[in-house]
This record gives structure tokens, C-alpha cells and sequence, in this order.
């Protein structure tokens, strides 16, 4: 497939350039006008290039959803530095794969994560600059925001630089998903310019920006691709004043903001959004979301509808993707609609084969999983075998399958059965159930554990484990909850146990999944 070459670097200077005194990003009271955006970017990329970054270093973003995330990934870009975000649940042992394995030669952190920082510091050698995300005007980052070079670096740029995209692994650790600029441009549709000086003259003739709310983190995909395809069109990031999502203030800032769009992960965050205007719709006016957008986990057909009673001008567009891919398949529901959950169309570039590469026949009941060709990743970063298996050539066609399941009906569209090799899904989080029941079998109480994802109202999947122990009797699901704190992510932890005296595995040693599952939700 063609592709324009096209980098995120020039969109943004361009964009800016054109709709300087518009707003960028608002974060709370505080709002960035595309000048203010476009400055503080160009005076921290400069400030990366003079400390010793090169085209291609690697910097992490350990930092949760603030305008510093967006600023920094701006002069990344212009820099021609690569991105890689880190998941800030996790603990030391994750933390420091992702920053080891993705070689950061720059770790830009939220100054409540100093601790860890602290810690991981002295075995991090390839690292040659530390900057601190702080509300003090003193901090590392915003100094090198705010003082020096404004002006743009002047270099030339290619729509082959890299941007990672860090997602979990079957072993529970992540790996780097390697996007270049010009391919995840064209798969989302970001801009249909094929020079950025086009593409800036569109958005200053063109009409002002949408306002939209990234709710979910922009260290996963769903959030952060929101973010870019609002900036690269021109429009203004809404993000959430508060560390973890609160309805009560999600609706607050969709009211006060005049919200357009609205980007969610699935139940996780539609289930407390409608607790909440449940018993306080009459607070809030809505009007103005004509769009609610979801990716990355179930969303169930009952919450959509209910969900239209309180937005009545939105149309919900719930898309089938990953870090791999985006596009596999797309599903809109408007008022006086019917909803299916995990129903989708096939998207342009998809199709459903075996696990020998056969292609699935609609209607014949056969489950296959979902690929798409076109614009997708190079691979995943320093993963030769992971990248053959997950990106495989099939009839001279290169293809992105990172293993989503799915039925094909007899009219095209599929139905989504749920990611391979027992992974959970638990709002909008990969959870390998294997790597939960390692950190289990590490007590010294435990003789064998097996974990499962079971239904769950909000989460769409709740993390839940068997155990066999010793001797016969239960364990404190404190205890439990303490010897997994420093091992493994809060959100990987089980939401339920139940203890049992016989073995739940096969004669091959393997783990009896429908055994575990019968006994989990009988």
C-alpha cells in the first residue's frame, strides 16, 4: 500500500504554524495554545539533541496523562527520538524490563515515581538523563520547557522514524511494537495531505478542530492514539485533572469543555460513568458528544444502549484493534439501535484465517483469528521470533495477528471470541494468566495455582485463581495481596481465590482450564 511520507514532527510544527492562538491541550485550569504547544516542544527537543540524543535514542514516558506527555512525544518527533511508554502500574521487575529492553538513553517521570526511579537508577547505565515531571516551575522538565531555543530544529525528517508501542507479552512481560510514523498515519486516517505544508494549509482553510477527551491512559494505545489523531487534525486534547478516572469529574469536564468526542476503554469506564449519572443525570448537559469511542477490551451491548439514554446525540464507535493493528473490525450504535457485544464489521484490510493460514468461510462456524495487511509494524523490538509468528507472510501478504479469536457469519460480519492462549482481559489490561500463577506458586503455602479471567460487570474480565495447597485449609487474602505487591502489578492480582485439595491439571501436566472455569463460576 502507498504511503505518503509523512512524520509526526512536521504535522505538528505545521499545525501549529497555521492555528497558533487555538487550543492544543487543556489539563484541568491549565490550557496550551498551539503557540505554547509548538514552543515548549521545540525547547525540550532542542535541550534532548544538546544533551547527547540522537535520531533513533530511545526515550521512555513513565508518566501518567498530562500535557507533559504530549509535549514530550512533540519533540520526540521533531528530534527524531523514539517513544516508549511504560506502563506506571507496574512494579520494579517490569519496570525495569521495559526500560532495559527498549535501551532509553532518557527516562522523562512523574515526580510521585521518584522511589521507583530511585531504585532503578544505578543498574540503568545506558541512561543519560533523568527529567522530573513536577508542578514546581524547578522541575527538570519544565526547565528544559522553558528556557533555551524555541525555535524549530530545522532538520529533515522521514515518515520511517520509529515510535514504540510497549504491550504485554505471553509471559507477562511487554514487548516493543515498532510503528513508523508514515504507516500509523495512513491506518488511521490522520490526515489525506501528502506533504505536512499541505496538510497545514488544510487545517488553517479548514473548520476549527473537535475537542476531544482522551478518559483512558495514554500510555495504551487507545488513549494515546486519540491524542495524536486530535492534534494532528487540529483539534484540542481534553485531559482528566485527576490520577485515576472519577466519573464525577469526567462529566464535569465534558460539560465544561463542550466535549465533541470521547475516547473510552470499554466497561471499565462506561459502567462507573453510568452509576453516576444514574442518580445525577439532571447535573450534567451531554449535548455536545456527538461521538463516544472505544477500543482494547469488551464492551457490553447492554451498557452502549444504556449509555444513549444520557448521551442522546452521540453514536458509540467501538473498534477491534490492538498495539499490533488497528481496523480489524468496527461496530457504531446510535439511538434506537440494536447491539450485539463483540460484533463487529471486518475491517478494509482484514480477514480471518486458521491457525495454518487457512481463510475462514463466513457462516461455517469455524473459529479463526483476525489479521490485517496494509499499513502495520515493522515487528516488535529485539524479538526476532515473536515478530515471524505474529506478523506472518501468507500468500506473498504480510499480516499482523496478534492472536484476537473470532467466529465469521454467514453475512461477513464476525463475532469476537476473546485473545488466545487464556489471556485476560481486565479493562483494558493484558493479563497472562501464567505469570499470575508463578507469582502465586513463590508462597511457600501454595503447592500448584491456576488462574483464569471470569465475567465482570466493570472489567469486562475479573483475574481469579485455584488454589492447591499443602496442607489443607485457606490462606488471609491479605496475605495473599502482601506477598504479591512487590511482584506484581495491583491490577494482575486475583479479585477472588477458592482453595482446593486435588490437582486441576492434565495428565500432561498441563493446566484443566474448563475444570478450573466450572469450578470458578459454579
Amino acid at each position: 500500500m502507498a504511503t505518503a511520507d509523512l512524520n509526526f514532527g512536521d504535522l505538528l510544527e505545521k499545525v501549529a504554524d497555521a492555528i497558533p492562538e487555538r487550543p492544543a491541550i487543556v489539563h484541568g485550569k491549565h490550557t496550551l495554545s498551539w503557540r505554547e504547544f509548538d514552543q515548549r516542544s521545540n525547547r525540550l527537543a532542542h535541550h534532548l539533541v544538546d544533551i547527547g540524543l540522537k535520531p533513533g535514542s530511545k526515550v521512555a514516558f513513565y508518566l501518567r496523562n498530562t500535557a507533559a506527555y504530549l509535549v514530550l512525544f512533540s519533540a520526540c518527533a521533531k528530534a527524531r527520538l523514539t517513544h516508549a511508554n511504560v506502563n506506571y502500574r507496574y512494579v520494579d521487575h517490569e519496570l525495569f524490563h521495559v526500560l532495559d529492553n527498549s535501551d532509553a538513553e532518557a527516562i522523562v517521570y512523574d515526580a510521585e515515581f521518584q522511589p521507583q526511579i530511585d531504585t532503578l537508577a544505578p543498574r540503568l547505565n545506558k541512561v543519560r538523563t533523568f527529567l522530573q515531571v513536577g508542578l514546581q516551575p524547578g522541575s527538570s522538565f519544565e526547565a528544559a520547557c522553558n528556557a533555551g531555543d524555541a525555535s524549530p530544529l530545522h532538520i529533515e525528517r522521514s515518515g520511517k522514524d520509529l515510535y514504540f508501542m510497549y504491550t504485554g507479552g505471553t509471559t507477562g512481560y511487554p514487548k516493543a511494537v515498532m510503528w513508523q510514523h508514515d504507516d500509523r498515519i495512513a491506518v488511521i486516517g490522520m490526515t489525506a495531505a501528502n506533504t505536512a505544508a499541505e496538510h497545514g494549509q488544510l487545517i488553517g482553510d479548514g473548520p476549527v478542530g473537535p475537542v476531544v477527551l482522551a478518559a483512558c491512559p495514554l500510555m495504551h494505545a487507545t488513549g494515546f492514539t486519540t491524542a495524536l489523531a486530535t492534534l494532528v487534525s487540529g483539534g484540542c486534547v481534553v485531559l482528566l485533572p485527576t490520577p485515576a478516572f472519577d466519573a464525577k469529574i469526567c462529566l464535569q469536564e465534558i460539560q465544561k469543555n463542550n466535549v465533541e468526542r470521547m475516547a473510552i476503554v470499554g466497561d471499565a469506564f462506561s459502567v462507573p460513568i453510568l452509576e453516576h449519572l444514574r442518580l445525577h443525570a439532571d447535573k450534567y448537559d451531554l449535548s455536545s458528544v456527538s461521538i463516544i469511542s472505544s477500543a482494547g477490551a469488551m464492551w457490553s451491548a447492554n451498557r452502549k444502549l444504556e449509555l444513549l439514554k444520557y448521551f442522546k446525540n452521540a453514536t458509540l464507535a467501538d473498534s477491534l484493534g490492538s498495539s499490533e493493528g488497528s481496523k480489524l473490525g468496527a461496530s457504531t450504535t446510535k439511538a434506537g439501535d440494536t447491539s450485539e457485544t463483540g460484533s463487529f464489521k471486518l475491517g478494509p484490510h482484514a480477514k480471518v484465517f486458521t491457525e495454518d493460514y487457512r481463510e475462514v468461510v463466513p457462516g461455517s462456524g469455524e473459529a479463526g483469528m483476525i489479521a490485517t495487511s496494509g499499513n502495520i509494524p515493522l515487528g516488535y523490538y529485539k524479538d526476532v521470533a515473536r515478530t515471524e509468528k505474529t506478523f506472518p507472510t501468507i500468500k506473498g501478504v504480510r499480516y499482523s495477528m496478534a492472536g484476537d479469536w473470532c467466529k465469521l457469519e454467514a453475512d461477513g460480519s464476525m463475532t469476537l471470541l476473546g485473545r488466545g492462549n487464556n489471556c485476560i482481559n481486565s479493562g483494558g489490561e493484558k493479563i497472562y494468566p501464567e505469570e499470575v500463577e508463578e507469582a502465586l506458586k513463590t508462597m511457600t503455602e501454595v503447592y500448584d495455582a491456576a488462574v483464569i479471567g471470569i465475567p465482570d460487570e466493570r472489567w469486562g474480565q475479573a483475574v481469579v485463581a485455584v488454589i492447591h495447597l499443602l496442607s489443607e485449609g485457606s490462606l488471609e487474602s491479605a496475605k495473599i495481596r502482601d506477598h504479591l505487591s512487590d511482584k506484581l502489578a495491583r491490577y494482575k492480582h486475583p479479585k477472588q481465590v477458592i482453595f482446593v485439595n486435588n490437582s486441576f491439571r492434565h495428565d500432561n501436566g498441563k493446566v484443566n482450564y474448563r475444570a478450573v472455569t466450572a469450578l470458578m463460576t459454579s
